[in-house]
């Protein structure tokens, strides 16, 4: 046969098999269905180091031959949040230490986190006897150089301490001691040597820096050049990673995308419309602005998280005796409620809310807000069923 003719024949075939086995493959996934992936309008070589931080936190595992330990809660960092989401029960991490402003009274028996896992030849923690503590449930990824961008006196435009309006809902910051290694963004505000947190759920973390940093140390037990203090044995050791690929991971977090609402428009609109009247939007307010930002990306974009980064009293029920700066034990900061129907994705099939996943139903979570959501959770309850449907579902397609 004519060598041309049979290449083309082999070309041909490869081809027709190669069409036919497409016809198999799973469908590739609605950008709006997935929480990773990298913000719009980066550069290219933004869009490189996004990959380099993508592979450290999805990829490195780390063991005992490359740092991991000797305590631990995981061994990567995505292992907590799989898919860039909420983490389940078996990630859930447990905080304990500290019950007021006093500051934590047993960081010298393990605090402020228990690492329950440890490698061969190692005793895993233990909570000590009469320490307070309270479980925290790994949160989504997505969209926080959003939040990160944010400017301080934009939070604080939207706390009310005193409840001045007459609403029932105060707002406040949780202001803390900022680490040596961090530095303050530009156009922070700073009251008596303190600083607005605005990640974690207490939002007792300054920045993504911070973030990072205490996770490596405190979640994996790997020492770097910003927190290099062995867990175990308290002292000092040569950085076990690199400050780049520390930076690698902080910038994978500050340029992941965000969430992307679902569902029809007329369906959003009226959902939108009851969030609002029953006073929802009060805390999880629907937009925000962006400032100044190295990451033009980033820059002086309005986004919606349905947060407003401050801490609100949520009553008895949700009082887990456990805090973190100079946040009260009822104080909890209002989570981002972006991508909250994508959760199940990464929980195993079903929901784990609240900030220790007690909750099994975006309606559970509802039912459970009290102190200054008791007047919210009321109105909802005073909903129709179709309004409630409505609502459920416009929360399920943020």
């Amino acid at each position: 046969m004519n060598t041309r003719i049979f290449s083309r024949l082999t070309l041909f075939a490869f081809l027709t098999l190669a069409a036919a086995c497409s016809e198999f493959e799973p469908a590739a996934r609605e950008s709006d269905t997935l929480l990773d992936g990298p913000v719009e309008g980066l550069s290219e070589a933004e869009n490189q180091h996004f990959l380099k931080g993508d592979a450290a936190f999805n990829t490195d595992v780390f063991t005992s031959a490359n740092g991991l330990g000797p305590l631990f809660v995981a061994t990567s960092c995505g292992s907590c949040h799989a898919g860039d989401g909420k983490g389940h029960p078996f990630t859930t991490l447990t905080r304990f230490g500290q019950s007021d402003e006093r500051g934590n009274l047993f960081l010298t028996m393990g605090g402020p986190q228990l690492q329950h896992r440890a490698i061969p030849g190692y005793t895993p923690e233990s909570i000590p006897s009469g320490a307070p503590y309270s479980k925290f449930t790994p949160p989504a990824n997505t969209g926080l150089g959003f939040l990160d961008a944010v400017a301080d006196e934009e939070i604080l435009s939207w706390a009310d301490p005193d409840d001045l309006d007459g609403d029932g809902i105060s707002g406040v910051a949780n202001w803390i001691r900022l680490k040596g290694y961090v530095t303050p963004r530009e156009g922070s505000v700073e009251k008596d040597e303190k600083y607005i947190g605005r990640f974690g759920k207490k939002g007792a973390t300054y920045d993504l820096l911070q973030q990072t940093v205490t996770a490596y140390n405190q979640d994996i037990g790997i020492t770097t050049t910003y927190e290099p203090y062995d867990t175990y044995s308290g002292l000092e050791t040569d950085p076990e990673i690199p400050n780049q690929r520390v930076n690698d991971v902080v910038f994978y977090l500050k340029t992941l995308k965000a969430p992307i609402a679902r569902g029809e428009k007329d369906e959003l609109v009226s959902g939108a419309q009851i969030f609002s009247t029953t006073g929802c939007a009060k805390c999880h307010r629907p937009e925000m602005k962006t400032g100044n930002s190295s990451i033009n990306a980033l820059a002086h974009k309005v986004f919606a998280p349905y947060s407003d980064l401050l801490l609100h009293d949520m009553g008895p029920g949700l009082d887990d005796g456990y805090t973190e700066g100079s946040a009260k034990t009822y104080e909890w900061r209002t989570p981002p409620l972006w991508g909250l129907g994508l959760s199940k994705n990464s929980q195993g099939g079903k929901y784990f809310l609240l900030h220790d996943g007690r909750a099994g139903s975006i309606e559970e979570a509802i039912l459970l807000h009290g102190g200054e959501a008791a007047q919210v959770k009321d109105r909802y309850v005073s909903l129709s069923a179709d309004d409630k449907t409505k609502l459920i579902q416009f929360l399920e397609n943020l």
